[in-house]
């Protein structure tokens, strides 16, 4: 998946993540702010990469400001910019449970 163009997801509310993706060169770069960086800061850059990875982005710049979220909040959030960011229109939802409409 390639970054186009800047996008956004996640809020500045507590216990959420905000995500910003930008077009980059090979490799991803990680600004990192978070209120809880000392205990978590490498986890949260881990999760970050990890889930661009997932979908295939190995080149972004990514700003994020983390007040709290947890692993699946800030995957859910990274994956909602990267999309948006490459211009996708049909995200692949998925997971257990969920059955495709016919």
């Amino acid at each position: 998946m390639v970054i186009t163009k800047t996008s956004i997801a996640g809020t500045l509310e507590s216990s959420d993540i905000m995500i910003t993706i930008a077009p980059g060169e090979d490799g991803i770069s990680i600004d990192l702010t978070s209120t809880v960086e000392k205990q978590f800061g490498r986890q949260i850059r881990s999760e970050i990469e990890g889930a661009l990875r997932e979908i295939g982005v190995t080149g972004a710049k990514v700003t994020a400001v983390d007040k709290g979220a947890l692993d699946c909040a800030i995957r859910a959030r990274v994956r909602a910019a990267a999309y948006r960011a490459a211009g996708e229109k049909n995200f692949p939802w998925g997971g257990a449970g969920r059955e495709s409409a016919s």
